[in-house]
């Protein structure tokens, strides 16, 4: 059995070269590009959203011309891009240059990695009544989105998105939601996203419920999501998280090894 890799300096190091530095964030249906030393990836439909941009690799001598290149080509395609920014990327001042380009800042989110073996038993007794399982048709998915719009409205087509890719992948994209026994509205529910050719897996979109927290659900969707990601053979997790849900995640095993802060540009109407 391996060991497990405790050492954050490791784990952020084996993220980096098979996630980030890969490529593996992107969207396959996405435009895929390498402008000099920023990657970016966008839907066609300047209308849809999931445009990203990173540079994992840092920005050289002359930052703020590649962040102006990147404002200029999404203006001109008139599509809101997300500049998704590490707390470990090159030049330390990269979220300065971002805002003064016209890009949001919006909050930070904890990067946290680890052992998917940890968080298996991260599982809890469900009160009576209540069951926790794997999406099986569309109308899982559209629970799912369903309740991630009643915790973040607005927020509709990223469970919506999760199902499309399910539908495409079903080998890398599973979603778990938890209900009563007998059906009806999701009270909990979250997405995986396996990371082909790499060891890793996502644990994306968990939302629970404001009448169901505290309950032990959103515990069970991770716990679950960890058992999926072992039976394919994926050794670690990560997630992006809130401080809602690093304490469950850090009380699971995993460590907070960076933080990520998204920087959003709107182009004009």
């Amino acid at each position: 059995m391996l060991a497990a890799v405790t050492d954050v300096a490791a784990l952020l190091a084996a993220f980096h070269q098979q996630v980030r530095l890969a490529g593996r964030d992107a969207d396959p249906e996405h435009v895929a590009e390498r402008d000099g030393p920023v990657r970016r990836w966008y839907p066609r439909d300047p209308r849809a959203h999931g445009a990203m941009v990173e540079n994992p690799e840092g920005l050289g001598d002359d930052p703020a011309t590649w962040v102006a290149r990147q404002r200029d080509f999404f203006v001109g395609r008139g599509q809101q891009v997300e500049w998704k920014t590490f707390s470990y990327d090159e030049p330390a001042g990269l979220g300065a240059l971002l805002t003064a380009a016209g890009f949001v800042r919006e909050d930070d989110e904890a990067l946290m990695l680890g052992e998917a073996a940890a968080m298996v038993s991260l599982a809890p007794q469900l009160p009576p009544g209540f069951v926790v399982r794997e999406v099986e048709s569309d109308e899982d998915v559209m629970a799912i989105a369903d309740l991630h719009e009643l915790v973040w409205p607005g927020s509709r087509h990223t469970g919506l998105g999760f199902g499309d890719e399910r539908r495409a992948r079903p080998d890398l994209v599973h979603g778990v939601l938890v209900q009563a026994a007998g059906g009806g509205p999701a009270v909990c529910g979250a997405w995986l996203r396996l990371v082909e050719h790499t060891q890793f897996g996502g644990l994306w979109g968990g939302a629970t419920h404001p009448e169901h927290r505290h309950r032990g659900f959103y515990r069970a969707v991770v716990a679950h999501r960890a058992r999926i990601a072992l039976t394919a053979g994926y050794r670690y997790l990560r997630s992006e998280c809130t401080p809602f849900s690093r304490p469950i995640l850090e009380r699971a095993g995993l460590l907070r090894v960076a933080t990520t802060t998204p920087y959003v540009l709107k182009p004009p109407a």
